[in-house]
């Protein structure tokens, strides 16, 4: 009976283009019921779980063919048999409670798995044509299909070590030969140890099967791959990938990779998106598909890394490819295989795939051997005709079911790399330095056989497969491709890798790929740092800007750090520069105009002076002390020359003469001011000839305050030089980008005990002028003392609030301002007026005005 029509359609679209017809299905179907029957093209279609020993299942036109056996025998002196996973197959046992049988309703072809096949065979066929390895002894093979099925599995195993497939411990066929068996995992590894049979797995290792010699038996060929987990970090740091979701087969192995990855990423700031942990188990294939949200185009997971065993059964592949997640990469290791089979792989979930492979130099002569594999060479390859025939669309022979009207001289290597590849893949690799292995032990136990018993002929030199455990410890060779291969476990190495990129675009098709990025948050420029995220993970942050004065250089920088203080950061705030050197100069604008002040001030005083001394037998000059005006133009001359001193590049002796200067020649002015003020008031004070006043004005005795002041204000300065004297300091903070060099005072009271003595005598030069501003006087000098020392008074007061709110350059013209400032008031409020007179009213300045002006104000009195 056919399948019914919408069964046929549902499997016809899950197994490609290939139409399976169902044979006896018939006397199964009437037991299962029309829900039964909607579920079986969901468990026949993508999962394919069991296969046959001999193939019952029939494709449309190659009948004959799917009856042959899927074993292959070869004989020889000795045997190596081999469990390889070529056909897929599946049987309906307890699945929709049907009755049990061994009977199958499915086929399907493992072309990945075939090199394995071949490179047995390859490894086998070039050891007999070694003469020096077992030489005078052929080995032969035993291959059997794979079988998840636990009865399969005893029944191939039998079969290779007994010779029979029916009773146990019965030898009643033929004898065996068989001294190792290759696998691919170590499902077989229990019943293996109940008989000692020497069994080398050339699947992933494993380190649980080393560690606690519960298999001492099995043999693993793969390095160790403990490094795999540090091979798969280093490149997501290399594209900057920090948002990766973990794909992993539950197991042992899959935990262990876990822990070493989730270590590694920790260790490296990548964070973990999501961990999918997926089930070896059938029933796993029918979860909800929410299970599978990573498969979703709404997750911004663009990096994902699947880690397989060589024991798991692809259930991404299917899950994957029924989501089409065209905009992922996919980074996974070489025991897991993408099924690049399909006509349209160029738009398959895993075009572009990333693998971790096993670095392996290339074996010499593979690709020619493969050249040469062909049905005709291999007739009992039931695999590899399938495989013909599939491929070179070759017909059937009715008669003898042999391959006809094939294309002259094909060959494998004609195939595109989707459908079969001519470049060892690791499993490839592995099988063949593990029947070398096998090899070399058989070798040396039997070298060792002919020298304990020399008479021994070959037929007698017979063995229990047991007896090759010894010397398969203690192997270790170099093969043909100059590797050094070693089974004992405690002493093989970490794998080197090589990273193989899926592509398959078709002739004359190009494109320019972009590596995408995976992050949850994007990268922090230069001169930002990151932010954590409150309550997420360490790879989601915000960027926030550098303080001012801190920089970050790097990208997804932790901290700011501040630049030294001869530097500064610049704007970006990616790079600390070096700051300038910088002060009040000459050069500067500020500087010029300072500096062109003070020397026009004292230009001016200069003239003033000598107006003075041009018209020193004038009254006005004679007035109020001839000899105090001459001082105070001095002094005045030489404040404004001593502001010169704070302009220009500071070095130790400006800084020194800086304010002892100052404090020197404005205690001379301001007390010069002060014994013009006391000479006004004793003036009038004199009212008989005779009086003790009279005598200390004749005498000049006022004329002594200035020395004695100033000899007060010269100990200060003396003890603040000889204490704490001012020195070359640098101000890093004021400007940005610039170090501004200027003198620190030293000691700070010493400075102010100086400015408070000017002050006080300032204050007291302003008192007496202020009593005697009102006392009768020709020119009126009184008011004139007592203007100028409100300026200058004020100007100081104004001084310190600024001077101590100021920095840098700021600070220092802000000091010449005031001494420029308080000096030209000085100046300008006591000579201005007479320098007005003697050059503006010269009719004034003269005895017979004064006498005129002296009856004129008597006579209104009178």
């Amino acid at each position: 009976m056919a399948p019914t029509p919408e069964v046929d359609s549902i499997f016809q679209d899950e197994v490609a283009s290939e139409t399976l017809l169902w044979k006896d299905l018939d006397k199964y179907l009437p037991a299962a019921s029309e829900a039964t029957l909607k579920m079986f093209p969901l468990i026949i279609g993508p999962f394919l779980l069991l296969q046959p020993q001999l193939l019952v299942c029939t494709l449309a036109s190659e009948d004959c063919l799917s009856r042959r056996s899927t074993s292959v025998r070869q004989d020889g002196d000795v045997v190596i048999g081999a469990f390889f996973s070529l056909f897929t197959c599946f049987y309906l046992t307890g699945t929709i409670d049907l009755q049990p049988s061994k009977d199958f309703f499915g086929l399907t072809l493992l072309d990945n798995n075939y090199q394995n096949f071949l490179a047995f065979i390859f490894a086998i066929e070039e050891i007999n044509r070694n003469s020096h390895i077992l030489p005078n002894i052929s080995l032969g093979y035993e291959s059997h299909n794979f079988l998840h099925s636990h009865w399969r599995i005893l029944e191939s195993f039998f079969i290779l070590y007994m010779g029979q497939d029916e009773i146990p411990n019965y030898t009643c066929k033929r004898e065996s030969k068989s001294a190792a068996v290759l696998a691919g995992t170590s499902e077989i590894g229990p019943l293996m140890e109940l008989y000692k049979f020497p069994q080398l797995t050339f699947g992933s290792f494993d380190p649980v099967l080393s560690s606690n010699g519960q298999f001492p038996s099995l043999y693993q060929m793969a390095h160790r791959d403990g490094s795999l987990a540090l091979g798969m970090v280093s490149l997501m740091v290399h594209f900057g990938w920090t948002w990766v979701g973990l794909v992993i087969t539950e197991g042992q192995k899959g935990l262990q990779f876990l822990s070493n990855v989730r270590e590694e990423m920790t260790r490296n700031s990548v964070c973990v998106a999501f961990v999918q942990m997926i089930s070896n188990v059938i029933w796993s294939y029918f979860s909800h598909s929410d299970e599978h949200y990573f498969l979703s185009r709404k997750t911004t997971v663009n990096v994902i890394i699947i880690y397989y065993d060589s024991e798991s059964i692809n259930e991404v592949n299917y899950n994957v490819g029924e989501y089409l997640v065209t905009w992922r990469v996919w980074v996974t290791n070489s025991q897991w295989h993408a099924d690049t089979a399909g006509k349209y792989f160029i738009v398959d979930s895993f075009h572009g795939t990333l693998v971790f492979s096993s670095h392996h130099e290339e074996i010499s002569g593979f690709k020619q051997f493969i050249q040469t594999a062909t049905p005709s060479k291999y007739p009992e390859d039931t695999f590899l005709a399938l495989y013909w025939f599939k491929n070179f669309h070759c017909s059937l022979s009715d008669s003898d079911c042999t391959l006809k009207n094939c294309p002259p001289n094909a060959s494998l290597a004609w195939l595109p790399g989707n459908h079969f590849g001519t470049t060892m893949t690791d499993g490839s690799h592995n099988i063949y330095n593990a029947v070398y292995a096998v090899a070399h032990a058989l070798h040396e136990m039997l070298l060792q056989q002919a020298q304990l018993q020399p008479t021994r002929d070959r037929e007698e030199a017979v063995f229990s497969p047991w007896q090759l455990h010894p010397f398969l410890k203690k192997v270790q060779f170099i093969n043909s491709a100059g590797e050094q291969v070693i089974l004992d476990d405690n002493r093989k190495l970490d794998a080197e890798y090589d990273i193989v990129n899926f592509w398959n675009f078709p002739e004359g098709l190009k494109q320019r790929v972009t590596t995408p990025r995976s992050v949850c948050s994007e990268s922090c420029h230069p001169g930002f740092r990151k932010a954590p995220q409150e309550g997420k993970a360490a790879c989601c942050f915000d960027c926030t800007p550098c303080p001012e004065g801190e920089i970050a250089n790097d990208t997804d920088t932790e901290q700011c750090v501040k630049c030294p203080a001869h530097q500064y950061a610049n704007n970006q705030r990616n790079r600390c520069l070096q700051k300038s050197v910088t002060f009040l100069a000459y050069e500067d604008p500020l500087g010029k105009a300072l500096a062109g002040t003070a020397l026009s001030l004292t230009l001016l005083t200069v003239l003033i002076l000598g107006l003075f001394v041009k018209h020193r037998d004038t009254p006005i000059v004679k007035a109020n002390n001839q000899s105090l005006s001459y001082i105070l133009l001095v002094s005045l001359t030489f404040c404004f020359l001593c502001s010169l001193i704070f302009i220009g590049r500071p070095n130790t002796a400006t800084c020194v003469l800086q304010w002892t200067t100052f404090g020197a020649v404005f205690t001379v002015a301001v007390s010069t001011i002060l014994a013009k003020t006391i000479t006004v008031v004793l003036a009038f004070k004199v009212t008989a000839p005779g009086r003790k006043v009279r005598r200390w004005l004749v005498s000049g005795a006022p004329n002594s305050i200035i020395p004695i002041c100033s000899l007060i204000q010269l100990t200060l300065c003396g003890i603040w030089m000889g204490t704490s004297p001012p020195f070359i300091d640098t101000d890093t903070h004021s400007e940005h980008g610039h170090v501004i060099i200027v003198c620190n005072k030293g000691s700070l009271t010493a400075f102010y005990c100086v400015l408070g003595y000017l002050g006080s005598l300032a204050l007291g030069s302003f008192t007496v002028a202020f009593l005697a501003r009102n006392l009768p006087d020709t020119f009126n000098e009184a008011k004139y003392l007592t203007f100028s020392m409100l300026v200058f008074c004020s100007v100081w007061v104004t001084f310190l609030p600024v001077y101590h709110s100021t920095r840098g350059k700021v600070m220092v013209a802000m000091e010449v301002f005031s001494i420029l400032a308080s000096s030209a008031g000085l100046l300008g409020c006591i000579f201005f007026p007479k320098c007005y007179l003697i050059l503006l009213k010269p009719d004034r300045n003269s005895l017979h005005w004064i006498r005129n002006k002296n009856m004129f104000w008597g006579n209104k009195a009178s």
